[in-house]
C-alpha cells in the first residue's frame, strides 16, 4: 500500500489540517501518517482561532518515526515556527524525498492576518527550492512572489513565474471562486506551460478545508505514481466534488465532504 506523510497542524473541528489530509488519503487508498506541528482550537462563542505550536523536538521525533517506515509522497500544511520549517527542509534533503507538496498555509480560514510572518520568508528560502509542487491560494501566492494582491489570471501568471524562479518545480495557484472570473479557476504552471483549470462556481460557503484537501489529493496521486500535471487535474475534480457537497457543521463553518467524489 502506498504511504504518505502530512507535516501539518490539527484542526479540532475536523475539516482542515491533518484531519482533512487523512480523510483525503483514505479516499485515495493511501495510508496516511502525521507529524503534528500545531494544535488549532476555536472559541465556541465566535470561532476565533487559538494556535499552539508543538515543540520542534517533538515534531522531529514524529518525523523520525514516520521516515523510518518510508513514504511514497509527503505534504506540508501549517508549520508552527521557523524551526519547524528548517527541520522539515532538512529531513526532506536527508531522506532525498522527491514527491513533496508544499501547501504554504499562512492564515486560518476566517482569519485575515498572517499567523507568523517570519515563516513566509523561511518557506520561500527553504521549502520552495525543494518542492515538487506548491499550492498557494491567491493571498499566499502574492506573499511568496512579492506581487501583492492578485485579482485576475494575468496576476496569477505573474506570481506563478516568480514562484518557479524561487525554485519550485511546479506551482498551482488556487483562485477558486474568489478570482474575478466567471468560473472557479486554478492555474497550473510547470515553468514552461500554463494550464487553466476551470470548474463551475459552487454557490456555497461550506468550503472549509478545501485547500488542504486539494493539496492532500495531489500528494496521494503522486504517491500512486501520477505525473504532476495529471495529479493536479485529478485533485481538482476530487475537491470540486467535495466542495459541491459541503455541509453545515455549525453557525460558523461548513467543511467540504471528503468522500463525495467516490460516493456521490
Amino acid at each position: 500500500m502506498k504511504k504518505a506523510l502530512t507535516l501539518a497542524g490539527s484542526d479540532s473541528s475536523g475539516g482542515a489540517g491533518i484531519q482533512a489530509d487523512l480523510k483525503t488519503f483514505q479516499e485515495h487508498d493511501v495510508y496516511g501518517m502525521t507529524a503534528l506541528t500545531s494544535i488549532v482550537a476555536m472559541a465556541p462563542n465566535n470561532w476565533s482561532h487559538d494556535v499552539t505550536p508543538i515543540d520542534v523536538k517533538t515534531v522531529e521525533k514524529q518525523l523520525n518515526t514516520i521516515l523510518s517506515v518510508g513514504i511514497d509522497a509527503m505534504k506540508t500544511g501549517m508549520l508552527g515556527s521557523v524551526d519547524i520549517i528548517e527541520l522539515g527542509a532538512s529531513k526532506i534533503k536527508e531522506h532525498k524525498l522527491d514527491k513533496v507538496v508544499i501547501d504554504p498555509v499562512m492564515v486560518c480560514k476566517g482569519e485575515d492576518e498572517v499567523l507568523q510572518p517570519e515563516n513566509t520568508d523561511a518557506m520561500r528560502e527553504l521549502l520552495l527550492p525543494i518542492a515538487t509542487i506548491t499550492t498557494p491560494n491567491l493571498f499566499e501566492a502574492g506573499q511568496l512572489a512579492g506581487t501583492g494582491p492578485i485579482h485576475d489570471v494575468d496576476g496569477m501568471k505573474e506570481a506563478a513565474k516568480k514562484i518557479i524562479d524561487l525554485g519550485a518545480e511546479n506551482v498551482v495557484i488556487k483562485g477558486g471562486k474568489a478570482l474575478e472570473h466567471d468560473k472557479a479557476v486554478d492555474l497550473f504552471y510547470d515553468g514552461s506551460d500554463f494550464l487553466l483549470l476551470e470548474k463551475d462556481k459552487v454557490a456555497t460557503n461550506y468550503n472549509h478545508g478545501a485547500g488542504c484537501t486539494f493539496a492532500a489529493a495531489i500528494t496521494a496521486n503522486l504517491a500512486h505514481g501520477m505525473p504532476v500535471k495529471e495529479a493536479v487535474i485529478a485533485a481538482k475534480n476530487f475537491v470540486h466534488a467535495a466542495i459541491t457537497h459541503g455541509w453545515k457543521l455549525n453557525q460558523f463553518v461548513g467543511p467540504v465532504m471528503h468522500g463525495a467524489f467516490n460516493t456521490k
